[in-house]
């Protein structure tokens, strides 16, 4: 194989193809049997699964190719919700006038709340999907600063993992979404956020005291959630007593991960790379 395309997938079912240069990137082979040729990728990828595709051969010999590869431990934690349910995390210091959020998450619904906390006076912060497209709304002190993300024109309900950071230091607040940031001052009358003890992931659990928000619940799955330096999920994992779920009738278990009232997470550790040919189709 003279020249290839690299994919890769975290479930075997839904592929991205590696890009380089904001381009789809085809990578030179060989041109014998005996030559190496090695590439370090310029940017990381996550993946349990990879797929090599040939774009060009020997016309006078076999398709083959024998690679190696060589990669990091990843330590995944991963929470799904259902659509009517959400997870809360409640804490003990109320004003706050840092706020570090970081996730990732996957979904093929449209719209949906992912986080949400607020206070008795209005003050909230919000992160919505909304028609495929990532909105912070942050309340400070009755003005709103409102900041959607379309990222290079690409809808973020397309069941492929897509990266958050929120921070907020007084009235400055990156927001970054897939490594593309926007920076933005907050206009409100105070520089911190008057908010309750609790912070909800996938949704409200009961209508919000601002009565701005008109969507319903995120269905999907989070990554890693941390907020200010917590795992969240890790504190799920084990019954901490900040956290607790809400709207959910029926629990199940499921192989390698488990459902706790309509929420499942799971712990994966990808180190183990396996050629899972019958998913290769050429």
């Amino acid at each position: 194989v003279t020249s290839y395309l690299l994919m890769f997938s975290d479930s075997g079912r839904n592929w991205k193809q590696y890009r380089q240069e904001e381009s789809i990137w085809a990578f030179s082979g060989n041109m014998n049997a005996d030559s190496v040729v090695y590439y370090r990728l310029q940017h990381s990828i996550k993946a349990r699964f990879l797929r090599f595709v040939p774009l060009d051969w020997n016309p006078n010999g076999r398709i083959g190719m024998r690679i190696e590869v060589y990669g990091c431990t990843y330590r995944s934690e991963v929470v799904g919700f259902d659509g009517k349910s959400c997870l809360i995390y409640t804490f003990n210091q109320k004003l706050m006038s840092e706020h570090v959020i970081s996730l990732k998450f996957k979904t093929i619904q449209s719209d949906g709340i992912l986080l949400h906390r607020e206070g008795q006076n209005g003050d909230h912060i919000t992160l919505e999907l909304i028609r495929g497209k990532l909105s912070l709304l942050i309340n400070l002190g009755n003005s709103y600063s409102l900041i959607k993300s379309n990222i290079l024109g690409s809808l973020l309900d397309d069941q492929q993992w897509h990266s958050v950071l929120i921070e907020q230091f007084n009235n400055q607040v990156n927001f970054t979404v897939d490594k593309h940031t926007h920076h933005f001052h907050t206009k409100g009358e105070f520089n911190y956020l008057d908010l309750d003890y609790e912070l909800s992931f996938g949704g409200m659990p009961a209508p919000g005291k601002s009565g701005t928000l008109s969507h319903g619940n995120f269905h999907g799955c989070f990554e890693n959630i941390y907020y200010n330096g917590v795992n969240i999920i890790d504190l799920a994992r084990r019954h901490n007593s900040q956290i607790y779920f809400v709207n959910k009738k029926t629990a199940a278990t499921f192989i390698h991960s488990m459902t706790v009232q309509g929420i499942f997470y799971s712990s994966v550790l990808y180190q183990i790379f396996r050629c899972v040919c019958y998913l290769t189709v050429l």
